[in-house]
């Protein structure tokens, strides 16, 4: 069984779901929001051992079999809706929560990302700790809620040579990667309320590198001449994108950079300098990739299926189905 943890609705995991069920891939798609209302993971613990079942709207399922595992993305558990007592709603997350993680923990599966390294991974401090001692160049930079750190930083780079950022992209409070204009000088004294990246420009044309299993697919996204050349995301539309080929020892380190971080996927985020220097900015667990496959043809998705499929010890028990019959629970 190829367990995925996911969420219906999520394109990339339906693009690479679709794949698998395509070649009879038995996959069971494991959705943490609805397991404090639409589904539940049951347990038992005696002399023959322990069982953890899955079980919801779609049947029940041994997660025991589960010797592959995608750790995608998570959706907020949702709790039953009859409750509404913040106390009683906090203790049923937590509840749910704890059951969940360890659950996940116990199983013997082989996971595109091990969660606890796709966890500890997402940390961008540690990214760039670990980037400078693998030998990748990093952009001069800060984190600070010092007000005079911060301008002694700007003032020594210039305004323009001087991005911000966040450092995790909430829904709620989305912020672009942002050049500092004038305006943003005459506010750095609001660095005081929260921990502020404050980054040297670089420019150059971005990279968006998608490593899975040790494998490079690069995107060459060229924003120099748009509207935002700090943020190619905004305006992949006016950029332009193809496929590229890395030199052998920025890839060496990037593996390097994956291996240390533990994981076996990640969407990584380089800056070309216009004399050749490779610059890294950040590596997402999680990240998107089909964007830079529909504008370069980079077969990600195949890539990503295959390595799922690698990782599944028992195909010859793999259940006969519908070519898209995908459990969802």
């Amino acid at each position: 069984m190829i367990l995925v943890v996911s969420y219906p609705g999520d394109d990339h995991t339906a693009a690479v779901v679709e794949l698998l069920l395509g070649d009879g891939r038995e996959v069971v798609l494991l959705d943490a929001g609805s397991l404090g209302s639409t589904s539940s993971l049951e347990l038992g613990y005696d002399r023959s051992g322990p069982t953890a079942h899955l079980v919801s709207e779609a049947g029940e399922f041994d997660l025991s079999t589960a010797s592959s595992g995608w750790w995608r993305r998570l959706r907020t558990i949702e709790a039953d809706p009859s409750i509404v007592d913040p106390a009683a709603l906090g203790f049923v997350h937590s509840e749910t929560a704890e059951v969940f993680d360890g659950v996940v923990a116990s199983l013997d599966a082989s996971w595109i990302n091990p969660p606890a390294a796709d966890a500890r991974a997402h940390h961008k401090p540690l990214q760039w700790s670990v980037a400078s001692t693998v030998g990748l160049g990093l952009p001069r930079t800060i984190v600070t809620r010092s007000p005079e750190r911060a301008r002694a930083f700007v003032d020594e780079l210039g305004t323009t040579g001087v991005i911000t950022k966040a450092f995790l992209a909430r829904a709620d409070a989305w912020r672009e990667t942002h050049r500092l204009e004038a305006s943003d000088v005459e506010r750095l004294d609001q660095v005081r309320f929260a921990p502020t990246i404050l980054q040297e420009y670089v420019p150059g044309v971005d990279l968006r590198v998608t490593m899975i299993d040790g494998e490079a697919y690069a995107a060459e996204i060229d924003a120099t001449g748009t509207s935002l050349p700090s943020d190619m995301r905004m305006v992949l539309d006016e950029a332009d994108v193809q496929a590229t080929v890395l030199p052998d020892g920025v890839v060496a380190a990037l593996r390097h950079l994956m291996a240390e971080l533990g994981l076996v996927y990640g969407a990584i985020d380089l800056r070309r300098t216009p004399d050749g220097e490779y610059v890294f900015f950040e590596v997402n667990p999680a990240g998107l990739w089909l964007f830079a496959e529909e504008l370069t043809g980079l077969p990600i998705t195949a890539a990503l299926a295959d390595a799922l499929r690698r990782r599944d010890r028992d195909p010859s028990q793999m259940r006969a189905r519908a070519p898209r019959d995908m459990v969802v629970a």
